[in-house]
């Protein structure tokens, strides 16, 4: 079994998230990719949309596809979300299961401030992904002394300039965001005002829907 394993906050999910998913499904060989949104994360600053809401999200995100789906493990759980503490609790679990942890490259280039990056190298396959002419020579710099470097892997993905902060600043802005999530999650985020001043968990959003054309 080879398992991938893309964490995140997902505050929104969009199709670079569905992308990268899809590319490392093939490139990597793996028979399922789930994804796991985060519940306490250690670096983020700013308040996160509810956990419930973004697992929501996910779950319309990835409907209907044979080969991912969704967890609540980090979500559910109390501790503060470190990947280190997730894999060996996923190794315990699943024993014999080949596991690759899958996230953007720029996030790699911080592993030296993450918890036990060398531990967390020796349970699992860490995928760095990249866009195509992304230049790889910072990362190498960065893992140059770092034990077990050979267990992290880049794979490019399609140029995609999309990422969360730019979803939620376009939907602030009153902006489209037809084809930058799926359809699901553009209906989830007006059903629930996400991502405006006057969001609800609640109530529903008046005038047009985000997912819109503009």
């Amino acid at each position: 079994m080879r398992l991938g394993v893309m964490g995140g906050t997902f505050d929104p999910v969009h199709v670079g998230h569905m992308v990268a998913a899809e590319e490392s499904l093939h490139q990597l060989a793996l028979d399922e990719i789930v994804f796991m949104p985060t519940g306490t994360p250690p670096h983020k600053q700013r308040r996160l949309t509810p956990p419930e809401l973004r697992y929501l999200m996910l779950h319309a995100a990835t409907a209907g596809h044979p080969h991912f789906w969704v967890s609540r493990y980090e979500m559910d759980n109390v501790r503060m979300d470190y990947t280190v503490d997730t894999m060996t609790d996923l190794r315990a679990l699943l024993p014999g299961t080949e596991l690759f942890f899958i996230t953007g490259a720029d996030a790699v280039l911080e592993i030296l401030t993450w918890k036990e990056p060398e531990r967390l190298l020796g349970l699992c396959t860490v995928v760095a992904v990249t866009r195509p002419g992304y230049d790889l020579g910072q990362l190498s710099q960065v893992l140059a002394g770092l034990s077990g470097r050979d267990s992290v892997m880049t794979i490019e993905i399609p140029a995609l300039a999309v990422s969360s902060t730019m979803i939620r600043k376009k939907v602030a802005a009153g902006g489209s965001i037809r084809f930058l999530v799926p359809d699901g999650v553009a209906e989830l985020i007006d059903k629930f005002c996400l991502y405006r001043k006057t969001s609800s968990a609640e109530g529903h959003c008046s005038g047009g829907g985000v997912g819109a054309g503009a």
